[in-house]
């Protein structure tokens, strides 16, 4: 809730005033810079701050040398960074406390005696976008030489929080327009768009109290009242990370800077591919673009292709969470990806293709076309909300909760 504190709102508010009235865009640059350290100190502290730091004047350093080799290597730390801050205690007792607790357990205690293992304000935002930087890097595209644009670029602080993950090229371009122009529309924009995600953390907030009561007697529960929590749980989640992007989407708009859009509509999606073209989009693209795609994407064959889409979205649950029901809500999208991927959907059926209209078509006429949809639609939404279980509760929990759903 960083977004909605008091500390918060008095930064905004001086921020901004002070950003507006200044007209000199390097001056600009300099103070959302300022902006940036001093929300990411205060908000993560120092111990949090310096291996940030490290991490991105590494990036900046290799990025400039343009050599492939120290990019790969730098992009190897960075991901054992974010391996070590996010996910020690997963691999601690997730999986070696499985077969050994006591030493997981010691080993854990003697590694946080050396180390905090206080994972720095959005690690995964940060080390999500070295990668993506230094990917780009390697394919040839040029580096940021201006030490205050890329610091600008890795620091944005709107989108420290709960993303969108930003793309370097495109920010860059933005950062350049806004730091020269911001316009009433850009601002009286920005402010609508940060009113709307502020009703969804708000509406989110009132979904998860009410969420809360209801838990413990889940079982005792009417069948029809159970369907209303899971949908309930649903647009909890969909309110509370959309809101934060409108946010953080509406605070950038107030500078004159556009990031990218996070969700559109995920919940009228006709498919699981659908669903994820909609539902956290910088995530997925940036899943399909930096993991699926370089495993080999689709070019290798159905089972190959399916292994692409289950490892892609295993790291993907991982990312949301550092335990084994992220895991496996990942590997359930992973499936229900697959399964999308072997279906030839139907197109509509119009104009020439009419005459040539058999039993079992390929094309459908507009009714037939009209009722699949809706049909697959509700396919869709009864797959992700159920999934949604997974991601909230541990599995076992969340098996339960799921079979409680089709019984009385």
């Amino acid at each position: 809730m960083i977004f909605f504190s008091h500390q918060f709102a008095v930064f905004t508010a001086l921020f901004f005033v002070a950003y507006w009235a200044i007209p000199l865009p390097l001056s600009r640059r300099l103070l959302l810079l300022l902006a940036s350290v001093t929300f990411q100190i205060h908000f993560s502290g120092p111990a949090g701050v310096l291996p940030i730091l490290v991490l991105a004047i590494g990036t900046y350093l290799v990025a400039l040398s343009r050599n492939r080799t120290l990019c790969a290597i730098w992009i190897a730390v960075c991901a054992c960074a974010l391996i070590f801050y996010k996910y020690t205690h997963f691999l601690f007792q997730g999986i070696l406390g499985i077969a050994f607790p006591d030493l997981a357990n010691a080993g854990e205690q003697a590694l946080a005696n050396i180390v905090p293992l206080l994972p720095p304000l959005g690690i995964s935002f940060f080390i999500f976008e070295f990668v993506h930087y230094l990917i780009e890097i390697r394919r040839g595209h040029r580096p940021i030489l201006s030490p205050l644009s890329f610091a600008l670029f890795i620091s944005f602080w709107p989108s420290l929080v709960a993303g969108p993950i930003k793309r370097y090229r495109q920010y860059i371009v933005s950062l350049s327009y806004g730091a020269r122009n911001v316009s009433s529309d850009d601002v009286i924009a920005g402010m609508i768009r940060v009113a709307i995600g502020t009703g969804k953390k708000f509406g989110g907030d009132i979904l998860t109290g009410w969420i809360q009561t209801q838990q413990p007697v889940f079982d005792s529960l009417p069948l029809s009242v159970r369907w209303v929590i899971v949908i309930a749980i649903g647009f909890r989640i969909l309110l509370d990370f959309s809101g934060y992007s409108d946010m953080a989407i509406g605070f950038a708009r107030m500078m004159g800077i556009r990031l990218p859009e996070n969700f559109n509509w995920p919940y009228l999606a006709y498919s699981i591919t659908d669903f994820w073209r909609r539902w956290h989009i910088s995530l997925s693209t940036w899943i399909r673009d930096y993991i699926y795609i370089p495993l080999g994407g689709s070019r290798h064959g159905l089972l190959r292709k399916a292994f692409n889409g289950f490892a892609a979205m295993a790291l993907c649950g991982l990312w949301h969470g550092s335990a084994w029901n992220f895991v496996l809500w990942g590997i359930y999208h992973g499936a229900g990806l697959a399964l999308a991927g072997a279906v030839n959907l139907p197109k509509p059926l119009t104009g020439e293709l009419r005459a040539g209209f058999s039993t079992f078509p390929e094309a459908m006429t507009t009714a037939t076309f009209f009722a699949w949809r809706v049909a697959s639609w509700l396919i869709t939404m009864l797959f992700v909300q159920i999934g949604w279980l997974l991601f909230f509760y541990p599995a076992d929990q969340a098996l339960h909760m799921a079979s409680r759903l089709f019984a009385r």
